[in-house]
């Protein structure tokens, strides 16, 4: 039987990658849905949807099983969590339904005004799913109001800070670069090129916001480097993920899409581990009373239920990968648009 210390940290290290993977999955979508008003004909905006219409609905698993898997492992903080972010949870759910309801109806009637409402809802709710989880995450690095219960105090405004709006920004800019590669693999001719056009300026866009937030954080969430500091090595990570986002423009210039696909979600990856670094070994934050935030040690489950679900998770991760490697070999080369499509 493995010790505490390597059971709560391996499912730390275990839901971070299954959010690691929605991040790169469901990433594109938010993406294409932030990106889908900016093309005016009819038939391009279906090329859009059904870039991600074979995989959307699949994407969304990696959030269903690391929802779980924070559930059995850590499941005060998924109390918690419900409780302080229950108004932002219910936007997200209310997006995500408006998001599958929009790509399932709007080719439903020839409409042009019909099909134009379904445009705004799925393109608004890409956007503002986008900016809540940017938010979220920013308040779990600034900090949450708990009391000596690891109860919330707060309300939804005090989650508007300015650093958290920040990070929402950033991330509406990060996978709206990221969809804009995915849809440069999914395209061609001349929808291909006007995408091409967009990817510099969602990378500028990303950059711009990824600088600020880097500055904000060192200036006014110290707290968020000190492993780094205390562990040099882990400076590669941030290192890394500087050279994966400069390595994009690169490989796009040399129309090597795939490859700027790969540098897009190698970045994600890099950005989702810099937030685990710094969090480690604090899974939400308290503030001011930094001995009520919730750790990988008080937090967790007992030991028995962490290594009797660590067998399954063995067991369910290897499906999903599989699921997800295979829906994406079947349905890959470029859209067609055909009586089927959306």
């Amino acid at each position: 039987m493995m010790d505490s210390l390597d059971l709560n940290t391996i499912w730390y290290l275990l839901i971070s990658v299954l959010f690691g993977g929605y991040a790169i999955l469901d990433g594109f979508d938010f993406g294409v849905g932030a990106l889908h008003l900016f093309v005016k004909k009819d038939e391009e905006r279906r090329v859009l949807l059904n870039s991600i219409g074979p995989v959307w609905d699949g994407n969304e698993v990696w959030l269903v099983t690391g929802g779980g898997a924070l559930f059995a492992a850590f499941p005060e903080v998924y109390a918690t969590a419900f409780s302080a972010f229950y108004i932002p949870l219910m936007l997200l759910l209310f997006c995500l339904i408006f998001r599958a309801v929009s790509i399932e109806f709007r080719s439903k009637q020839p409409m042009l005004w019909w099909r134009k409402m379904w445009d705004v809802a799925f393109s608004g709710a890409s956007v503002l799913a986008s900016l809540l989880i940017g938010i979220a995450l920013g308040n779990i690095v600034w900090g949450l109001p708990l009391d000596v219960h690891h109860e919330f105090t707060g309300d939804f405004l005090s989650m508007l800070n300015p650093y958290s709006l920040l990070l929402g920004v950033t991330t509406l800019a990060l996978f709206m670069m990221h969809g804009s590669i995915y849809l440069i693999l999914k395209t061609e001719n001349a929808l291909q090129e006007q995408i091409r056009e967009w990817v510099n300026n969602t990378i500028i866009f990303f950059i711009i916001c990824y600088a600020t937030v880097t500055m904000a954080t060192l200036l006014y969430v110290p707290h968020m480097t000190q492993t780094i500091r205390h562990t040099p090595s882990l400076f590669l990570v941030a290192l890394l993920s500087m050279l994966a986002i400069a390595n994009i423009p690169r490989e796009i210039h040399r129309k090597s899409e795939f490859m700027a696909f790969l540098s897009s979600s190698g970045a994600i990856i890099a950005l989702m581990a810099l937030f685990g670094i710094g969090m480690f070994p604090n899974l939400i934050s308290s503030t001011p009373m930094d001995s009520y935030s919730l750790t990988i040690w008080n937090a967790a489950s007992s030991q028995k239920t962490l290594s009797i679900m660590l067998l399954i998770a063995l067991i369910g991760m290897p499906l999903v990968l599989s699921y997800t490697i295979s829906v994406y070999w079947i349905f890959r080369g470029k859209v067609k648009i055909d009586h089927s499509s959306y």
